[in-house]
């Protein structure tokens, strides 16, 4: 192997690897249940947590995981889920809590496009949110832990629906000062979170938990909606100021073609860590942006019906493809009830392996 460059704010080792279980995992195989006192009731957010991690422990502990299964952790926000839903709710939009899923925003037809943040603040959403906070700070003495906070477009289109899309053509002025308003929000919220926790995003992909941070990472999952064009018009800014002011900085994008962006990307200041949806061209992404580290995300719905050997195969693939293993970490999210212990172990197993192989290369 060729001596590997690394992004020396990241200072990481090599091919971290992380997963996270969809709800209906824990309520099928634990029975733990995802209503509205999982995240807001201090002592079940602190038994519920320190319970999924025994269990990642018992399972999966030879390759990492279940750390803090012997402690009980004033833990804010649900770091074994992966759901942004609070930022929506203090914003207006209702939040159904489903016992077996990730919460679920009801979309808004907000109009004018406009938010009052001092009044977020103010809502019944982030006072119950601010009361847990307390509750277990007074308890414990600190905090840890973050809450998804998703990002500017997902808010958008959770606070008006889809209409925001026509907007874009209709209302270009209203939505450049709607965009604003979102983000002043966001920055209020993580930077009230990251002065009790020092964390922001271990909730938005667990494996920013493995890298030199906090990573700022930037969820823009709803991006595969629209173009590079409506991206540099209406959000390319925001990324550019946020790379600059909360580096290590990072892009979250779930999505199946986040190597249509590679070239915009490439022209951010600062592009740390970037989330690679399944399905992405992870080699061209690679040669846009050869500092930054990718995060491969495997398919959490092909994988129930691969083999542990087509999983392995992908891994390799997509990490070869990457090519820096001080550069790329492999992820799987929100694997549901029907994914078996075997396949989560290959993914686990795969990543030691190629650790080593890499490591007697050097």
């Amino acid at each position: 192997m060729t001596k590997c460059v690394r992004n020396p704010i990241l200072q990481n080792g090599m091919l971290p690897v992380d997963i996270v279980l969809h709800p209906s995992w824990w309520y099928t195989h634990v029975g733990i249940t995802f209503d509205e006192d999982f995240f807001y009731n201090p002592v079940r957010r602190v038994e519920a947590e320190r319970k999924m991690a025994q269990v990642l422990y018992d399972r999966f502990g030879e390759y990492g995981l279940g750390a803090g299964h012997s402690q009980d952790l004033p833990i804010v926000g649900a770091v074994h889920n992966a759901a942004g839903y609070l930022l929506s709710e203090m914003l207006g939009c209702t939040v159904d809590y489903i016992q077996n899923a990730a919460p679920q925003v009801i979309p808004g037809d907000i109009d004018p496009l406009s938010i009052d943040v001092d009044r977020a603040f103010e809502s019944r959403a982030f006072k119950r949110f601010e009361k847990l906070a307390e509750a277990l700070k007074t308890r414990y003495g600190y905090l840890t832990g973050d809450v998804n906070w998703a990002g500017i477009l997902n808010v958008a289109l959770d606070l008006r629906g889809q209409v925001i899309l026509m907007d874009f053509f209709d209302r270009p002025d209203d939505v450049h000062e709607f965009f604003a308003r979102i983000a002043q929000t966001i920055e209020r919220f993580t930077s009230g979170i990251k002065s009790e926790t020092g964390t922001t995003s271990i909730s938005v992909n667990r494996n920013v938990r493995h890298l030199k941070g906090p990573i700022f990472l930037h969820s823009e999952c709803s991006h595969t909606m629209i173009s590079e064009a409506q991206y540099e018009e209406f959000l390319f800014s925001f990324d550019v100021e946020w790379g600059q002011k909360y580096r290590p900085f990072g892009i979250h994008f779930c999505g199946s073609d986040p190597d249509r962006y590679a070239g915009v990307f490439a022209r951010l200041p600062h592009l740390d860590f970037l989330d690679v949806g399944w399905g992405g061209d992870v080699r061209k992404l690679r040669e846009f942006l050869p500092m930054t580290f990718l995060n491969i995300r495997l398919d959490p719905v092909s994988i129930v019906n691969q083999s542990v050997e087509e999983i392995r195969s992908t891994m390799r693939r997509l990490v070869q493809d990457s090519n820096n293993p001080y550069l790329t970490g492999v992820c799987c999210i929100n694997m549901d009830d029907q994914v078996g212990d075997d396949k989560i172990v290959a993914i686990l197993r795969t990543a030691a392996e190629l650790r080593c192989q890499y490591a007697a290369e050097a």
